[in-house]
């Protein structure tokens, strides 16, 4: 397979790219203090794609000061219910612009357009829609604590919040962390991932055509180890939303110590995928090859382990097999193509050398597992067999297509399996036995657990992990607790 078509130069995309990209600070558009710049590349093609401003501590003092006033001006004293109408014009203009943008992080991210279309842009919409819904609705309660007081609860904004956003997910998972945190009253510096800016800076854009006033998100492009430490340790950032790598996160929560930031973070996984003997076997091995190969395993709640009971393992990975040699890989810019390529060479070749680790620690490579064009990051979606529970290829996250097919005997075998990493983001539970899923569901240690079936979000539930998996909860009302405070008002009536 080769990949010869990039993308149409008459597009809305390639006008946008034609010129070089700037950080956004205050409402403007602004080269980086230094002059410098980098350049992104599609890992399709592997050709360059934009140059992009590259930001450091010096653009971030400034994006950081114009969110402060933008705080305590226009922002945090405008009416809930305007801002909210902001957030909906936004979306709006995210609908409006959607060719443009799914076109944009196709090429930035190596996806697969017919996936961004089905789900990344739509969920960003659905995101922003939701908080905005969400914006004059928050309040406090009046409790009662005696008869001489009226004493009651307010929540406030937390203030300026620094949004780290990995590569995997730049549009979907950047609205994550960007919409209910305005929707609440903060202001933002984002700082996407430097392999994936695009998005992030085109919808800024018609954020300030939404009519956000100037300074409530800023976007500073460049590197984590520039930019996002200097967002993580800067004295006047309240708040850290991040996703990423275990690694990082710990670095953040030691950086956020020094003025005490509150911190969110949603991090690894390696999630088990648990199919019963009883369970739809055809089903099971579909959402299972979904659950894994989606966005070319490039997903933190990837299921990554399938676990199978032993009456039924044949079977399953026969099925899983033929799902993975059926995949399409190709032009991510094609609307047939299922799987696109890995974000960079680096991340290809630390997939390639987990399925060296595998194949050494005595897993048999049923299929794939080596690189599938000549040009790009294309990975042939890999399935191992004969996988113990300890081996590394079990144990670590790989984040690319390849899976672990291990073998178990009973409930209590797949439950110390399933919870035998140090991980605990989501897992999965195929059977027909209500009892049972109701037992693992309970008993299962993950954030969410799917049960016959593998893969769905939704914005109203709460998302995350503990462990190596994170800290806190996105979506729902508990990214609303992210991003207010609660303040105790106590009115004294004897006077």
């Amino acid at each position: 397979m080769s990949i010869a078509y990039d993308y149409e130069r008459g597009s809305s995309a390639s006008r946008y790219l034609a010129k070089p990209l700037q950080l956004l600070v205050d409402g403007r558009h602004v080269p980086s203090v230094s002059g410098r710049s980098f350049v992104s590349f599609n890992p399709a093609t592997e050709q360059p794609i934009a140059t992009i401003a590259e930001g450091n501590a010096e653009d971030v003092d400034r994006a950081v000061a114009a969110a402060r006033r933008a705080f305590e001006g226009p922002w945090r004293t405008m009416r809930a219910a305007e801002r909210g109408a902001i957030l909906l014009r936004w979306a709006q203009l995210l609908r409006d612009h959607a060719d443009e943008i799914v076109e944009l992080e196709s090429l930035d991210a190596g996806k697969p357009v017919a996936a961004v279309l089905r789900q990344d842009l739509p969920a960003a919409i659905d995101t922003l829609t939701y908080y905005a819904g969400w914006a004059d609705k928050i309040s406090g309660e009046v409790v009662s604590t005696r008869d001489d007081a009226l004493t009651y609860t307010v929540r406030e904004p937390v203030g300026v919040v620094a949004a780290i956003v990995p590569w995997n997910f730049p549009l979907m998972i950047g609205m994550w962390k960007l919409a209910p945190a305005l929707a609440c009253g903060c202001t933002v510096v984002m700082k996407p991932a430097e392999l994936t800016s695009l998005s992030a800076l085109r919808i800024g854009d018609l954020a300030l055509e939404a009519g956000l006033p100037p300074g409530v998100l800023n976007i500073v492009t460049g590197p984590g180890r520039t930019v996002g430490e200097a967002l993580v340790n800067h004295p006047d950032v309240d708040k850290v939303t991040f996703t990423g790598s275990p690694g990082v996160g710990r670095g953040i929560m030691k950086g956020a110590a020094g003025n005490f930031k509150r911190v969110s973070l949603e991090l690894g996984g390696k999630s088990a995928n648990v199919i019963f003997d009883d369970a739809n076997i055809e089903a099971a091995a579909k959402a299972a090859a979904s659950g894994i190969f989606f966005n070319t395993g490039q997903v933190c709640s990837a299921g990554s382990r399938v676990l199978v009971q032993e009456r039924v393992y044949d079977e399953v990975v026969e099925r899983l097999t033929e799902r993975a040699r059926g995949l399409r890989i190709g032009d991510p810019l094609d609307r047939a193509t299922s799987l696109g390529p890995v974000i960079s060479e680096r991340q290809m070749k630390t997939i390639l050398d987990y399925v060296e680790i595998g194949r050494n620690e005595g897993a048999s490579l049923v299929t794939g597992g080596a690189r599938a064009a000549p040009r790009g990051y294309f990975v042939s979606p890999a399935v191992f067999t004969g996988v113990t529970h300890e081996m590394r290829i079990s144990q670590e996250e790989i984040f690319g297509p390849v899976v672990s097919v291990i073998k178990f005997r009973d409930e209590a075998d797949a439950l110390r399996m399933a919870n035998g990493t140090a991980y605990s983001l989501a897992a999965g539970v195929w059977s027909r036995d209500i009892g049972r899923v109701q037992r693992l569901a309970k008993r299962l240690r993950a954030g969410t657990v799917w049960i016959n079936t593998y893969g769905y979000t939704d914005v109203r539930l709460p998302w995350g992990g503990d462990r190596d998996s994170g800290l806190g909860r996105e979506h729902g009302t508990a990214a609303l607790d992210n991003f207010t405070e609660p303040k105790a008002v106590w009115m004294n009536l004897a006077v």
